[in-house]
């Protein structure tokens, strides 16, 4: 029977296990998992040695990730990993292969023990309904997808069938349940707005409320005619008249897919002097996109993510159009870096 696993890996890993085919653990402190003896009582009483001061109910919650990343993951089971650096949801197979590699460290994270993947498919969070999103936000790193298999996997194979449900897992602490409630409201809140803009607005309806955001942050903004636009879909400027500069050149799109190196160079192209140039989607951009905005001054890309965040900043002074749009309240949630 092969399973469906979900898992969480920081954002800083994202793009390299993407690329290089893998997942990764930290946990670097216990030694090397791969080589613990399948008891789940060894897992315990190693994460209790490497981490005496760990609440007595958070360790057989890690001990548990531990075991099953370790024991329960089968060559020819499928991963479901959530990205959070380009909002896509990425489905792969394990290949069996697993390696414990000494220092190993990644963007300030260390994450010594990796399991190979073969990458099937990257999808945009879009395209899977809230419950599915709401799944797969489990609490812990890794866990098992029990509830909406089919709709994950429906993207590869059709015709596959959910697995039965395992054990129930450890019930986890109450600091976990608190980080986990407050995680998932801002992506609730993330994707219930990208929802709202993709299914209420056309492309060029999109380009009129990019031009709004504009001018809610100071910005004259107006968006130029649907035909002979030349990629250029709103030119927006720091004076009313727009005689002085910096000029920036906006292109929009309403997609929630990835945007490449090529659509993002188009936009350059129209630059001319004291000109900027901004590129703004729903969606995320490619890698070659991004090493090209560090190497351009010019130029800046705006995904999915931010662009909700300049909603939620700007909410109040939007019109009452959009506002009905995209209808918010205000709510609080324990604040995660102040613990």
């Amino acid at each position: 029977m092969v399973n469906v696993w979900g898992i969480h890996m920081p954002e800083s890993v994202g793009p390299d296990a993407i690329e290089n085919n893998y997942i990764a653990i930290g946990w670097h402190e216990v030694g090397n998992i791969f080589e613990l003896p399948a008891d789940r009582n060894a897992y315990k009483d190693a994460v209790t040695v490497a981490y005496p001061e760990m609440k007595t109910g958070a360790v057989p919650v890690n001990a548990g990730v531990l075991f099953r990343y370790t024991h329960e993951i089968k060559a020819g089971d499928l991963v479901v990993f959530p990205s959070k650096h380009d909002r896509q949801i990425n489905i792969g197979r394990f290949t069996g292969n697993t390696e414990r590699g000494e220092n190993v460290e990644l963007a300030g994270n260390i994450l010594p023990h990796r399991r190979e993947v073969e990458w099937l498919g990257h999808f945009p969070r879009g395209d899977f309904s809230q419950a599915a999103l709401y799944e797969i936000g489990a609490i812990i790193t890794l866990f098992l997808v029990k509830n909406n298999t089919n709709e994950f996997l429906a993207k590869i194979d059709p015709s596959h069938k959910p697995p039965q449900a395992m054990d129930a897992e450890e019930t986890p602490d109450d600091d976990s349940v608190t980080n986990f409630v407050s995680k998932q409201a801002e992506e609730t809140t993330h994707d219930f707005v990208i929802r709202k803009i993709h299914a209420g607005l056309s492309g060029y309806e999109f380009e009129h409320l990019t031009a709004h955001i504009l001018e809610c942050m100071g910005y004259t903004a107006r968006v130029s005619d649907k035909s002979g636009d030349g990629g250029v879909d709103v030119i927006a400027h720091t004076d009313e008249l727009g005689f002085q500069p910096p000029i920036i050149k906006v292109q929009c799109k309403r997609i929630t897919a990835q945007t490449g190196e090529p659509e993002v160079n188009q936009l350059l192209g129209t630059l001319g002097e004291g000109e900027f140039a901004l590129f703004v989607n729903l969606g995320s951009y490619s890698r070659s996109a991004r090493l090209l905005e560090r190497n351009r001054a010019k130029l800046r890309l705006i995904d999915g993510e931010q662009f909700v965040e300049l909603v939620l900043e700007h909410y109040n002074k939007m019109s009452a159009r959009y506002r009905t749009l995209i209808p918010l309240r205000q709510i609080y949630v324990p604040d995660l870096i102040d613990g």
